[in-house]
């Protein structure tokens, strides 16, 4: 496999009204190059329903229905491991050199699931990378010593925008264009004054954080920003595990 920029990754989770077609934002950033796609488990039924082809099918496989590809790489992993399928998932898209990721089903279905994606979400940005989770209508993604450059175009629909703290305290945080600003902010993670901000229709917005990590999320009709990291690329996501740690041993593996 070539090493490309953006990877997609298909995991279990709800699609929406994604699946049939699946949303089409990501192509105007490709410029005619091919993604590398990667299918997390029951992820590989969407995409043999969305007709796409997965490069890589990962996962331990408790979650598909419809059967394994056969023109794909297959990585089985065991079931008593310490990473979950979507992370496994992203290890396979960074070992390629991907550093941007478009991840459908990663919201919804199981709650610990949802949760754990954003951590993952976190995890890609304190790294250097970013993960945009294509949701219900609207996209979550999380950044770290970086800001998000949204043109007039795009904010032409208006909608709803929610910066909240990953981190226990970000700092530095920036909001411009939008209803209420913000100026070099700090946040916690237990703070909530982050909810339900607004773009002003036809103004460019920006959003930015210096340390720490925050999760942003905003409508798909507002389409994709430029993202622009400001943070050094500092070593990856680790190798995929094969098993599971002492710590998350069963009792009767110890």
């Amino acid at each position: 496999m070539t090493e490309r920029k953006i990877c997609l990754v298909f995991a279990a989770g709800e699609y929406y009204h994604l699946d049939q077609p699946l949303p089409t934002p990501w192509k105007t950033m490709l410029h005619g190059d091919q993604p590398l796609c990667v299918a997390a488990d029951g992820g590989a039924d969407h995409t043999r329903r969305a007709a796409i082809h997965p490069d890589v099918v990962i996962g331990d496989f408790d979650s598909i229905q419809e059967g394994l590809p056969s023109d794909s790489h297959v990585v089985r992993l065991s079931p008593d491991k310490d990473d979950t399928d979507m992370m496994a998932a992203l290890k396979i898209g960074w070992s390629q050199g991907c550093r941007e990721f478009h991840i459908y089903g990663a919201l919804g279905g199981r709650i610990d699931h949802t949760i754990s994606n954003i951590q993952i979400l976190a995890k890609l940005a304190r790294q250097g990378g970013i993960g945009y989770a294509y949701g219900n209508g609207s996209i979550l993604c999380a950044i770290s010593n970086a800001e998000l450059l949204f043109d007039g175009d795009q904010t032409k629909v208006g909608g709803i925008v929610s910066v909240l703290s990953h981190a226990d305290t970000s700092y530095d945080i920036d909001e411009e264009g939008l209803k209420f600003k913000l100026d070099h902010a700090t946040m916690t993670n237990d703070m909530v004054q982050g909810v339900s901000n607004e773009f002003l229709p036809g103004t460019p917005a920006r959003i930015a954080v210096g340390a720490g990590v925050i999760t942003v999320t905003y409508p798909i009709a507002a389409g994709l920003p430029q993202w622009q990291p400001h943070i050094h690329i500092d070593g990856d996501l680790g190798p995929i595990d094969t098993g599971a740690s002492q710590a998350l041993a069963h009792p009767n593996m110890r």
